[in-house]
């Protein structure tokens, strides 16, 4: 089994701002997985250039994609989910969100803090067989009501968030409110 990174905070490799830190402390530190199948995203005091990390980080998924391709399968993407939609580090109407070339992209003026980001791409996240999307709270509504209506992805990230196989939102009561009771799966 290996770990990758939607996005990752471009900051220093101890910062308590990193998803890696975060994920390793909740998580990776307590499973038995080989260092070789962690793979998080370069951090600011590793490779300062913010181009250069996405350069590199885009090297490494390619090299465990199959062969002619860029990128490896992913089983499953566990994505949040923002107040305005954006998932990874993919914001409503900015460059990232249109990005269809790139496997990577450097955010370098990300309207939630910190600026500097790097994030997968739309293509590559879309790639998963299954993704899985968390909302959790009154200030999600609004997204999760807007996705499931079939909004542009473009305005609203999380819209175009589609696994090959599933796409499961997972959301509390509070994200939930106005969501119609035919959209609802009947085993809930």
């Amino acid at each position: 089994m290996h770990f990758w990174w939607g996005d990752e905070r471009f900051v220093e490799k101890s910062s308590e701002e990193r998803n890696e830190r975060q994920a390793r402390e909740a998580l990776l530190d307590h499973l038995p997985v080989p260092p070789e199948n962690i793979h998080p995203f370069p951090a600011s005091d590793e490779i300062p250039d913010i181009d250069e990390a996405a350069r590199v980080y885009a090297a490494e998924l390619e090299a465990f994609a199959p062969e002619g391709q860029t990128f490896p399968k992913f089983d499953i993407t566990f994505l949040g989910v923002g107040p305005d939609g954006h998932i990874a580090s993919l914001f409503p109407d900015r460059a990232g969100i249109r990005e269809t070339e790139a496997t990577v992209i450097a955010e370098r003026e990300s309207p939630k803090p910190p600026p500097l980001r790097l994030s997968l791409t739309r293509p590559v996240l879309n790639a998963s067989d299954r993704i899985w999307l968390v909302l959790s709270g009154s200030d999600k509504a609004s997204a999760l009501g807007l996705a499931l209506a079939g909004a542009s992805y473009t305005e609203v990230p999380v819209a175009g968030a589609k696994g090959r196989k599933r796409t499961v939102f997972f959301v509390d009561k509070d994200a939930a409110v106005d969501v119609p009771e035919n959209l609802i799966a009947p085993s809930y």
